[in-house]
């Protein structure tokens, strides 16, 4: 399991094996408990908690806000409609999205979990199109992926001059009058995590054992952009210099044989680039698509350059005084 996410379990194995090599004489449950991936907070892929092959991230499509801003002075933000384009961009999603899950694998199925917003609700009924209705376990709303809270109506002029505002102060802690900061959505994103995991451990997310589920999170651009930062454990600095989903635009969280999901499972080092990952963030998710899961301290420590950058590594500083010590004890 993803380091990212606390891991619920939903009751105690009745019984356990002990795996061998790095993780000799940790305790694996057969049944809902991993003691590896209490102890890690990591997935083992010997653990019999089934995870979905693929969580993937979906922007709605081409909505009247986007087009024009003044919609949001008339309309309340959470009823802002689609536009003719954003229609055929959730369809185009959809066949795209279906590629993917379908790819070499039979027996696969799709779970969705959707934004209440409008426009949100509206892409997954045309996402939906491309399913046959015998692939689809259940779609669920989920009030906590909505968009980010802008306040009630929204006056053109003093908009632009608040996000004027918020470009100055930076987008992650620059609160909204009346409405949210990014810091605000990405608490109320780490408790839906919190339920996702309960929803997989206790098996909520799949109807046969044998089938290859995939999540779908139908979302918006700026709360899609804070899964994936609570996810990975990326800075906030990291996540100032994202950039946003286009509209309809889909990213893909693929499972890798060490138990950690990646997205250079399927997306490439170019477009993880584009998307503003920097070069540490890139060596940690090529980790995580190859990676196999080692002891419990081998992990990915990209962001060890990221606080610490004058390190102390003269040994005779420290080594020398702890020998005298050493010696004043003989």
């Amino acid at each position: 399991m993803s380091s990212s996410s606390p891991v619920t379990t939903a009751a105690a194995a009745t019984t356990t094996k002990t795996t061998t090599g790095a993780e000799e004489g940790i305790a694996v449950g057969v049944g809902s408990e991993c003691l590896f991936c209490e102890m890690t907070k990591q997935h083992h892929p010997h653990c019999a908690r089934r995870l979905p092959k693929r969580i993937i991230l979906v922007r709605h499509g081409e909505s009247q806000g986007n087009l024009d801003m003044s919609a949001y002075t008339t309309t309340p933000d959470y009823r802002i409609p689609l536009t003719p384009l954003g229609v055929e961009q959730a369809r185009n999603a959809g066949r795209g999205i279906l590629d993917v899950v379908s790819g070499a694998a039979n027996n696969w199925k799709v779970y969705f979990y959707v934004s209440p917003y409008e426009r949100t609700r509206a892409t997954l009924r045309e996402i939906g199109r491309s399913f046959p209705r015998d692939r689809v376990i259940g779609a669920r709303e989920e009030c906590r992926v909505r968009e980010q809270d802008f306040g009630n109506f929204q006056v053109e002029e003093r908009m632009r001059a608040v996000k004027e505002t918020r470009e100055r102060f930076g987008r992650f802690f620059f609160r909204f009058p009346d409405g949210e900061s990014a810091a605000d959505v990405f608490d109320r994103v780490a408790s839906f995590l919190e339920s996702l995991w309960r929803d997989i451990d206790m098996g909520r997310l799949e109807q046969d054992a044998s089938c290859e589920t995939n999540l779908v999170i139908v979302s918006h651009g700026l709360t899609s952009r804070v899964f994936l930062m609570k996810w990975f454990k990326w800075t906030v600095g990291q996540f100032e210099h994202l950039n946003n989903f286009d509209n309809c635009e889909f990213r893909v969280m693929q499972l890798g044989p060490g138990g950690e999901y990646s997205l250079l499972v399927h997306h490439t080092k170019e477009e993880l680039k584009q998307w503003g990952l920097s070069p540490e963030m890139i060596a940690d998710q090529q980790w995580r698509a190859s990676a196999n899961r080692g002891p419990a301290d081998e992990c990915s420590s990209f962001l060890t350059t990221t606080f610490f950058d004058n390190w102390n590594d003269d040994d005779n500083d420290y080594g020398d005084g702890a020998c005298e010590e050493n010696n004043l004890l003989e």
